[in-house]
């Protein structure tokens, strides 16, 4: 119901500038509160207020509503088309530094960098040729914005868009599509969520067909974000009023209606002031009797008001997100200042402190070789399961890959056996040439041990360098020297890790058992050779059953082969050898021999025949199933003692010695002050991250004190606020659907 008009009342006195409530002046203390909270880190670039955009048609007062929010008058006017390019205006809010601050406001020109306007006239005029130089001079319209930032104490940080009015007829040098042109580039303005759009009607016109709301619900269609504003109130016919307007009974917006009252062409000519305009305003609507129920929605003062409490809304709605934003900000700022330390001062002080961290660098070591650390990878493996790696995946998987034979020719074993026999031929394989190539065999087991001792070393200086704490970072002198005890350490541990495994190696060299419970033994090893010689070669010895073949190992220097094979290793082709002639016959026989039989001389390399006999094929199978054998057995015995000393010698070693030595090192008292010297950048760093935390300490309590300020001026609106939006309700509408005339429910736009 609308309030009943008391006649008694008097009439207001004519307003002052000062008594209108411009857009931002209930918000303006928040955000500048919010400045002082950010200026630290550049300005006040967390919020982002939503921009407000003026829409309608031609000459509905669009100018002048935008005039009026901002308290000055600085666009150019005309009963033609006066807007032709859009103006976004850039509201700075200027926050007085000092008393010397002579507060006054000035514009200032993207296309005319660093030139200041205080002459708001001046402004409006180069509005006016700005819009000539790139639309013409004859009613022309361009998309290209004209960019206009005032700063001034009295106005809030938000963007003010004013657009082209919507045409319908062509004239001057207008295209014949004017009027998509100015829809097409209307909506990429308003479509964007954050754009408070300005619908603006004139009175004088049917509401229900206004160009402005109908872009208004294209872009907007829950109505969340559109105010209506109707212009022109006191140029109605006589007998005629908006109320019905203003009501939403016509068109419903969720956010209601706005009237207002413009200054008439005349009054601009005859400069009449923006606070005379206001007064005319409050004058109008008070001897207007049909308006006084709505007073919330009449005037320019209710509708900046409106905007303020969507402001407000915005504010509040971005305040959580901030707050938790500056918490994160703390807890990054309190990792900083833990990497800064704290100043050590006295004696006591730094010894703590250094004793400290090299008792925690000796504990973190630890924790990395036992596989005990806090900060366990789950992508990689690390600390002592890489030295394990070692161990297994590369250093007894790369012998077990290797065959003993691998690198040995039948020709090479050959001429090994036949040197060992020396001027005879041989009755037995002799141990001589096995003995000689298993030693070989053995030697080159020395070097891949080498290897994973090195690898394994490397894998302690990572492991050292990834203990070194927080807190020693700060200290690059006492980072070097750990690095440097650490390293000679593990370089002296590595000596004697080297010198066990080279006695390792020499130990197998040196004495061969063949006794070794998993050898395979001579007489075995003949065995096998003979069975792989049959199956490969089809070949059949003919043994001799007056020489049994021996079983077992031999305790000789060789292993029987002429006794399984057979026969003779020369023989004469008359069965009868010439030793067993009379001596005199057979010089005899040599005196009837016409010429000398010269002998050639022997090569300087000499190579064994190429006929290989099937003795010899015996021979040289044996020697590789008995070097195979070998082999096994001292590479796993390798395999075993190798790592036991790489641990017992350089790994447990660093463990349990580490910080006695870093004790008998670093931990002097002549040496607290230089282990302790700290970088200047971390000086510097430690001074900035204190100031920047006590300034967040103090940005997270001053927000919680705009947090409370803006909820009590929720709590404090009128019984008549829309909970839902913080807007003055509409009588008979609902935040969420309104009803028509006719019963029927419409949601948002009807």
């Amino acid at each position: 119901m609308e309030d009943p008009f008391n006649p008694m009342e008097e009439a207001p006195s004519s307003p002052t500038s000062s008594d209108m409530e411009s857009i931002g002046s209930s918000v303006i203390p928040i955000i500048n509160r919010l400045q002082d909270i950010f200026a630290p880190f550049g300005g006040l670039s967390k919020i982002k207020l939503p921009q407000v955009a003026v829409v309608g048609s031609q000459s509905s007062g669009k100018s002048s509503v935008l005039e009026a929010l901002v308290g000055r008058d600085f666009l150019p006017r005309g009963s033609d088309i006066c807007t032709r390019r859009p103006l976004v205006l850039q509201l700075e809010h200027r926050p007085i530094r000092s008393e010397n601050d002579d507060k006054r406001e000035w514009g200032e020109f993207l296309h005319l960098p660093r030139k200041r306007f205080y002459d708001f006239s001046a402004i409006r005029r180069e509005i006016q040729a700005e819009t000539e130089r790139e639309a013409g001079v004859n009613r022309g319209v361009s998309d290209k914005q004209i960019r206009l930032k005032i700063s001034s104490p009295n106005v809030l940080n938000v963007t003010l868009v004013d657009l082209p009015g919507i045409t319908k007829v062509p004239v001057g040098d207008q295209p014949s599509d004017i009027e998509a042109r100015i829809r097409t580039m209307i909506m990429s303005y308003i479509k964007h969520e954050t754009c408070i759009i300005l619908a603006v009607s004139p009175a004088n016109s049917d509401l229900a067909t206004s160009d402005a709301l109908q872009m208004a619900r294209t872009a907007d269609p829950a109505g969340m974000r559109t105010i209506g504003v109707i212009t022109k109130l006191d140029i109605m016919d006589r007998g005629t009023d908006a109320r019905k307007f203003l009501l939403g009974k016509v068109v419903p917006l969720r956010l209601g209606y706005i009237g207002v009252v413009n200054r008439s062409q005349e009054d601009i000519n005859q400069n009449q002031s923006i606070a005379e305009a206001l007064a005319y305003e409050e004058n109008f609507f008070w001897n207007r009797p049909v308006y006084h129920g709505l007073s919330d929605r009449c005037g320019i003062p209710q509708l900046a008001k409106k905007l303020n409490q969507i402001l407000e809304q915005h504010i509040r709605a971005a305040l959580p997100e901030l707050k938790a934003e500056l918490k994160s900000q703390m807890v990054s700022v309190v990792k900083e200042l833990r990497t800064c330390g704290e100043v050590n001062e006295s004696k006591a002080e730094q010894e703590a402190v250094l004793l400290n961290i090299l008792t925690k660098y000796c504990e973190a070591f630890s924790s990395w070789v036992d596989g005990k650390n806090q900060d366990m990878s789950t992508t990689e493996l690390s600390g002592g399961a890489r030295i394990h790696y070692i161990f297994q995946s590369l250093f007894v998987k790369s012998l077990e890959e290797v065959d003993p034979c691998d690198d040995l020719t039948d020709e090479d074993i050959r001429t090994a056996i036949q040197n060992a026999t020396g001027p005879r031929s041989a009755l037995f394989v002799p141990e001589v040439p096995f003995e000689v190539l298993i030693r070989r065999q053995i030697a080159r087991l020395l070097e891949p041990s080498l290897q994973c001792l090195r690898f394994v070393y490397d894998e302690l200086i990572k492991i050292g360098r990834g203990c070194e704490s927080i807190e020693m970072q700060r200290f690059p002198v006492l980072r070097k020297r750990v690095d440097e005890v650490l390293g000679k350490f593990l370089r002296d541990g590595v000596k004697p890790a080297e010198r066990m495994i080279g006695n390792i190696i020499e130990m197998e060299m040196d004495y061969m058992n063949t006794s070794h419970p998993n050898f395979i033994g001579g007489s075995k090893a003949v065995e096998l050779a003979i069975q792989q010689l049959r199956s490969s070669k089809g070949i059949r010895p003919q043994l001799n059953n007056d020489k049994p073949i021996s079983a077992g190992n031999t305790s000789g220097r060789a292993w029987g082969i002429s006794s399984i094979i057979g026969g003779t290793i020369s023989r004469m082709p008359s069965g009868e050898s010439v030793a067993s002639k009379p001596f005199s016959e057979s010089f005899h026989d040599v005196e009837h021999v016409p010429t000398m039989i010269q002998l050639r001389e022997p090569p300087a390399i000499l190579r064994p025949l190429e006929t290989q006999s099937e003795e010899e094929a015996v021979e040289i199978v044996v020697t590789k199933l008995l070097l195979r054998s070998y082999y096994d057995i001292v590479r796993k015995n390798i395999e075993d003692y190798v790592p036991k000393a790489i641990m017992h010698f350089l790994v447990n070693n660093t463990k349990r010695g580490l910080l006695c030595t870093f004790i008998q090192k670093l931990y002097r008292e002549n040496l607290f002050e230089e282990m302790l010297r700290e970088h200047e950048e971390v000086v510097v760093k430690r001074k900035r991250t204190r100031e920047i935390f006590q300034v967040l300490q103090q940005a997270l309590q001053m927000l919680e004190e705009v947090e409370s300020d803006v909820a009590s001026r929720s709590s404090n609106s009128s019984p008549g606020t829309d909970i839902a939006t913080g807007l003055p309700k509409i009588p008979g509408l609902s935040s969420s659907f309104h009803s028509t005339s006719n019963g029927d429910v419409n949601f948002s736009y009807t």
